[in-house]
């Protein structure tokens, strides 16, 4: 047995896209470590050890003493940001939006996830409801044909209503092998939702129906506006480009930063060199001031403000989408509901013509033409209202996910 309950929690923790989007948000959370790393001192060690001959002169190379001599040196150098007029800031800021904006994509993983859940679920059981239908179809069909076979050897029926028995009884037939195939491929649809790569062989059991839809839409758009995980992501990545449009604009302003080295340096003797001390420090101050680079920062900050105007236009997209998503669904809803009483009142008249039809063939007073077609309406109408039945669920279904409170 599975309940839906069940199906949705086993779901949340198997599925592969909830678990792509948990990394995308632990990637997103190291971000704002990484850029807050700035603001803390560097310290970096270091072992330098030269040899060279006495008195000797560098005349080309790269070491940074231009006289040679044997040396050891052990050392730390530590640098510390003073001041950056507010870019590490904003780079901080930015990371701190584009990670809530990846808890809220996260969320969106889950109610997608949750919505194909609930679709498959409810396919499943309508597949299900069809093929009960179907199978009562072919016992109640196989046990006409049979009637009608011995009272045609009585000579009491025609052999063309035998023929039409037949028929009956093998489109019956069909009509069985197709909702079993649909059952099978609900299944599948149901173990892919699942996370799985198998087909989901569970019985399920069934759910309540819903309450109908509200009678208005304006307070389901409303709630969306307020619920939608989408929205929430496009709005503070709406933030995070403005924060990192700032950032870019900080290019331009100077740096202050401040160094400091210490460090040992064993005793060195060489004919005719000065002592050098074993110990040494130093500290100094840098401000480093953009003068000319080609017009890159200018640009660099011009296309961090694009990037903010576009995402102003997604999220603006974005609500008309949720807002037209609400309205379809709350539509889909709304007439799914009301099928299925006009589903349930045509069975009840379904089922009376049959047994008029019936009554009238068992007193010679009708062919087998109406009696047949009565049960073929029968039948249509028992799968129309399994069909309503799970249409309004799944709708119902759709339409939570559509103002954000699925699940």
């Amino acid at each position: 047995m599975l309940s839906l309950q069940q199906a949705e929690a086993m779901a949340l923790q198997n599925h592969p896209l909830i678990q792509a989007a948990q990394h995308e948000a632990g990637f997103a959370n190291q971000q704002i470590t990484i850029n807050r790393a700035a603001l803390y001192p560097q310290l970096t060690g270091d072992g330098t050890g030269t040899e060279g001959n006495a008195n000797a002169r560098i005349g080309a190379g790269t070491l940074a003493a231009s006289r040679l001599f044997d040396r050891l040196g052990i050392g730390v150098v530590g640098t510390q940001l003073i001041s950056d007029f507010g870019r590490t800031k904003n780079l901080i800021s930015t990371a701190r939006f584009q990670a809530q904006a990846s808890q809220q994509d996260l969320q969106t993983s889950r109610y997608d996830v949750l919505l194909a859940v609930n679709r498959a679920y409810f396919g499943v059981l309508r597949a299900q409801a069809v093929v009960n239908v179907a199978q009562k179809t072919v016992e109640t069909r196989q046990t006409l044909d049979t009637q009608v076979t011995q009272l045609a050897k009585n000579e009491l029926r025609s052999q063309l209503d035998v023929s039409f028995a037949d028929v009956q009884v093998a489109q019956a037939k069909q009509l069985l092998l197709r909702a079993q195939e649909a059952v099978q491929e609900a299944q599948a649809e149901l173990g892919a939702a699942l996370g799985s790569n198998q087909p989901a062989n569970y019985q399920l059991s069934d759910e309540m129906l819903p309450p109908g839809p509200p009678a208005t839409v304006d307070e389901l758009i409303a709630q969306a506006v307020a619920n939608r995980p989408e929205l929430a992501s496009l709005r503070l990545s709406s933030d995070a480009a403005k924060s990192f449009a700032e950032a870019e604009r900080d290019l331009s302003h100077p740096t202050v930063t401040a160094i400091g080295t210490i460090g040992v340096i064993p005793a060195i003797k060489q004919e005719g060199s000065t002592p050098i001390p074993n110990e040494y420090e130093g500290i100094a101050g840098n401000i480093s001031v953009p003068i000319f680079n080609g017009h890159l920062f200018a640009a660099r900050h011009n296309a961090a403000v694009e990037r903010q105007l576009e995402a102003d236009q997604k999220l603006r997209d974005e609500l008309d989408r949720v807002s037209r998503d609400v309205r379809v669904a709350w539509s889909s809803a709304r007439t799914a509901f009301q099928l299925i009483d006009v589903t349930a009142q045509e069975m009840s008249e379904a089922e009376l013509e049959l047994n008029l039809a019936q009554g009238r063939y068992n007193l010679q007073l009708a062919d087998i033409v109406a009696l047949t077609t009565a049960q073929l309406n029968l039948t249509q109408a028992q799968i129309d209202y399994q069909n309503a039945r799970y249409d309004y669920q799944t709708q119902y279904a759709v339409l939570q996910y559509t103002i954000g409170q699925l699940r």
